[in-house]
């Protein structure tokens, strides 16, 4: 199969799954956008595996949310998949001015500078207010809330040392104790935000990066969770089985058999 057929065959597909997938059919461009998110940390963490055929798989499965967007964009009539690619196609050829143009940039950083000033002149020529928040990209919540306390940082609005950062975080804590015994779902959900920012901010002054922190300790959760399961499996019993109490037992054997590795 040629490329051309095939990448007309995944449209094709996409289009009869809109009409005969009962649970395609109700997706809407907002109901999946956390798929979007979810997949890109599943290319990022098979590219870290180096497993070709798992990579392979993941930006297969990435693909298919510019795909399931462009579907349903088109479907309102705004835009279609091949005006997604030659949007991009013009943005890579507008934003590299040395291999396209007539610009110099002789390493990496110089096709940085360049990439910016054409990036610059796209917001001059949609006459977009420019802040200086602009420059943080929207990503993973917690890089970009780090970013964007770092960037307000540079014109001084920032806590002089990690203590106020601190107290500003049981400050916050305090509000979200409120919030929880008023049992308001909109005013709970509200205060975590602003704990979460406040806790990041704690990282930032202290020197730490929180995705770094947050992933150590995902990978950690799921170290010693699988314990517990081979641990009860090897004594022939399921979670479903034991309580909380037994399984808070392995846990705690868990954390001591990696203390004891890391001595």
């Amino acid at each position: 199969m040629s490329k051309t057929a095939a990448l007309t065959e995944l449209l094709d597909i996409m289009t009869r799954l809109r009409s005969d997938c009962p649970w395609d059919r109700v997706q809407t461009p907002s109901s999946l956008t956390r798929y979007a998110i979810e997949e890109a940390y599943e290319v990022e963490a098979a590219i870290q595996t180096g497993n070709i055929d798992h990579i392979r798989d993941e930006l297969g499965d990435l693909l298919l949310q510019v795909v399931f967007q462009a579907e349903m964009f088109a479907e309102q009539g705004q835009f279609d998949f091949f005006d997604i690619v030659q949007t991009l196609s013009q943005k890579l050829i507008r934003r590299h001015p040395h291999v396209f143009g007539e610009e110099v940039a002789a390493n990496a950083s110089d096709v940085g500078i360049l990439w910016e000033q054409v990036k610059q002149a796209e917001r001059a020529n949609k006459n977009k207010a420019h802040s200086l928040l602009d420059e943080v990209k929207h990503g993973s919540p917690l890089i970009q809330a780090q970013s964007l306390q770092k960037v307000a940082a540079k014109v001084g609005f920032d806590w002089p040392d990690v203590q106020g950062a601190q107290d500003k975080l049981h400050e916050e804590i305090h509000e979200l104790n409120e919030a929880l015994a008023s049992k308001d779902t909109a005013k709970i959900e509200d205060e975590l935000g602003d704990c979460l920012f406040a806790l990041v901010n704690v990282a930032r002054k202290s020197g730490i990066q929180s995705e770094s922190a947050i992933l150590s300790t995902i990978a950690k959760f799921r170290r010693r969770f699988s314990f517990i399961e081979n641990e009860l499996q090897r004594h022939g019993k399921s979670l479903e089985e034991v309580d909380l109490a037994a399984m808070d037992t392995l846990w705690d054997e868990a954390k001591r058999l990696e203390k004891n590795t890391i001595q």
